[in-house]
């Protein structure tokens, strides 16, 4: 059994949100020894994945159903692949950004707003989908 400080001291996670995690399912105290919660050596495993999870961007409420109600993980890998491809589209998204940033910094345009690259950027930054008209494309350099 693990008490509540060497989970803390193992994990970085604070105390408060062990209890929080607890409120919210996700983590189960083994008992206590006098005021104090103590976890079993699975705690750790599911702390471990719940950062994974939050890191990859699934609310606490989906990191929950990931485990069976003793603890153990039930891992929807449809749900895996669906939040690797919501990545994916995010990393597409945040590397045209730091191009765009780059290409920003190093454009020898006279003002950015006559750098035909710089007005696309802002044509697909205020563009929406669906939206009945988008301005022309511009040439890219």
């Amino acid at each position: 059994m693990l008490d509540i400080g060497e989970v803390v001291r193992r994990t970085g996670v604070p105390a408060s949100t062990l209890r929080y995690y607890e409120d919210k399912g996700l983590l189960a105290a083994s008992g206590r020894h006098g005021l104090r919660r103590q976890y079993d050596e699975g705690a750790l495993d599911r702390l471990a994945l719940i950062a994974v999870g939050r890191a990859a961007g699934f609310s606490l409420d989906e990191i929950a159903g990931m485990f069976a109600p003793d603890g153990t993980p039930r891992i929807d890998r449809v749900l895996l692949t669906a939040k690797a491809d919501e990545l994916d589209a995010t990393i597409t998204k945040l590397t045209a950004l730091r191009d765009s940033l780059r290409h920003a910094a190093a454009c020898p345009a006279p003002s950015h707003l006559a750098c035909p690259n710089f007005r696309r950027i802002l044509d697909e930054a205020t563009w929406q989908p669906g939206a009945k008209q988008r301005r022309p494309a511009l040439v890219q350099e």
